[in-house]
């Protein structure tokens, strides 16, 4: 009986999201795009490595092409002249001009997901004036008030009024919880404790499901060493996060870091600082 209570309920959900019963996902292309570079320590990317190595991180946002003229994406880089002074970038554009190049206008972008707070994630959200906003509810609620008002240091205090404004405006989904399908096709789920509340998104394509990581898992090298991220609030919840992320994932080659340059040599094509997952 509670079987058939949660089927019906099911098919109710999906008729009101203007699915059929039994449908398959939707499949998305999934690229990832460079817009700078950073040279960064790389202890402060993987805990415990050797304090002398360095790495040009990738700056990044994830572009997943749907169907039906879906254009989502995972993350919005930054853009604020002070950010840019302040870790002066090299080969830097903004993300909304890095899309651009890649043929994708800002205009045309429906959703952006925002993985966390951090200025390299949410700062450029308002580059992409038509695009709805996922968060997760409590990762929202925990830095900004109802006022606006900046309630912890994860956030700067020009991107918690950017994203309270853009609350106002009716632009914000919170999402409330775990494993939430929130687009047909990408389902999103709480990360590693990198911030209060992060998020990483699943994405169903024709390899299978992507997982697009984000400051989850900084490196590959996180994932195949079996090493937590330094910047977290919580190592354990951290290695958990990547552990089940390779439950998810059709294959460990379809979890993508945040930061790793390598994106772009393991997946070299279509090149010029774009790469599809696949």
């Amino acid at each position: 009986m509670r079987r058939t209570i949660r089927w019906l309920a099911l098919t109710a959900a999906a008729v009101l999201l203007g699915a059929k019963p039994n449908e398959p996902a939707p499949t998305y292309e999934v690229y990832a795009i460079r817009y700078a570079s950073i040279p960064f320590k790389v202890a402060g990317l993987i805990a415990g490595a050797d304090t002398s190595r360095r790495l040009d991180i990738a700056m990044t946002i994830w572009l997943m092409n749907g169907p039906d003229g879906r254009v989502v994406l995972l993350d919005a880089g930054f853009k604020r002249e002070d950010l840019i002074q302040r870790w002066k970038p090299a080969d830097y554009v903004t993300p909304a001009a890095a899309l651009e190049r890649f043929g994708v206008r800002r205009e045309a972008v429906t959703d952006l997901i925002i993985s966390h707070v951090h200025w390299d994630h949410l700062d450029g959200a308002d580059l992409f004036p038509n695009a709805r906003i996922w968060i997760q509810k409590e990762e929202y609620e925990h830095h900004i008030d109802s006022t606006g008002k900046r309630l912890a240091n994860a956030i700067d205090t020009a991107d918690a009024t950017m994203l309270h404004n853009m609350k106002l405006a009716g632009r914000v989904n919170l999402v409330d919880g775990d494993a939430r399908e929130i687009i047909p096709g990408i389902t999103v789920y709480i990360g590693g404790k990198h911030t209060f509340q992060s998020q990483y998104a699943g994405v169903n394509t024709t390899s299978g499901i992507v997982v697009l990581a984000s400051d989850n898992m900084y490196l590959y090298e996180n994932l195949e060493k079996h090493v937590p991220i330094s910047q977290t609030l919580d190592a354990a919840s951290n290695l958990a996060a990547q552990e089940r992320m390779t439950r998810i994932a059709a294959s460990p080659r379809l979890i993508v870091p945040g930061h790793d340059p390598a994106v772009f040599v393991r997946f070299p094509l279509p090149g010029n600082g774009v790469a599809r997952i696949r």
